[in-house]
């Protein structure tokens, strides 16, 4: 089954996009764009932005090709569905302590920290995890407690609960999955995640048409 849901992938220099698109692709998502334009983004369903590397950098790239003007304006204002992906979720945030502070996007309170090392929890997480159900939302439709999902990543978001829709356990709870009203953050890279990860994304894209 082929589904005519228009996808915008932001392009910013800092992102999974090949593995993203291909995953999109195999559970019959064919309008999919990867871009930076206003109009692609304007006439988009869906808004997805992933990311690979420093925060710092990243907010940098999205400033230097004006798409924090752009995804305010369609995000915030026109309320389109947004999906940020490991970087990309961190993003969302208020700041972060990464290579000092950093401010992001500022559409959902909190803060990025680093994870700290522990007994048998090493840093960089690098990993299968499953998930810890926090709350009741649609985005879990399909999913289990038992279902696991690959993370990499040194950061976490420090936020309220009232965003947090999961959390995974490594040697103490931290943030897996995140929603404020239209924006949504998966900490985990779903399009890594096999089916499981693919669920997650169709459902997104869906709720999103």
């Amino acid at each position: 089954m082929t589904h005519h849901t228009n996808i915008s992938i932001i392009d910013y220099g800092m992102g999974n996009t090949h593995s993203l698109m291909n995953s999109l692709r195999a559970i019959g998502f064919s309008n999919i764009t990867l871009t930076f334009s206003e109009q692609d983004i304007a006439t988009s369903d869906c808004i997805i932005l992933p990311g690979v590397g420093a925060f710092g950098d990243a907010m940098r790239n999205l400033e230097s090709r004006g798409l924090i003007k752009i995804l305010e304006e369609q995000v915030i204002k026109n309320k389109k569905p947004i999906l940020g992906i490991c970087l990309g979720m961190q993003l969302l945030f208020d700041s972060s302590d990464e290579l000092g502070k950093n401010n992001g996007l500022g559409w959902i309170p909190g803060n990025i920290q680093k994870m700290e090392p522990g007994k048998d929890c090493r840093v960089p997480h690098v990993g299968w995890n499953n998930l810890i159900f926090t709350s009741t939302n649609n985005l879990l439709s399909g999913i289990t407690p038992e279902n696991d999902f690959y993370f990499v990543h040194s950061f976490y978001a420090n936020c309220r609960d009232e965003f947090v829709v999961a959390k995974f356990n490594y040697g103490q709870d931290f943030t897996a999955i995140v929603q404020k009203d239209n924006i949504f953050g998966m900490q985990f890279h779903p399009e890594k995640s096999h089916l499981n990860g693919l669920q997650l994304l169709k459902t997104f894209v869906e709720m999103s048409g």
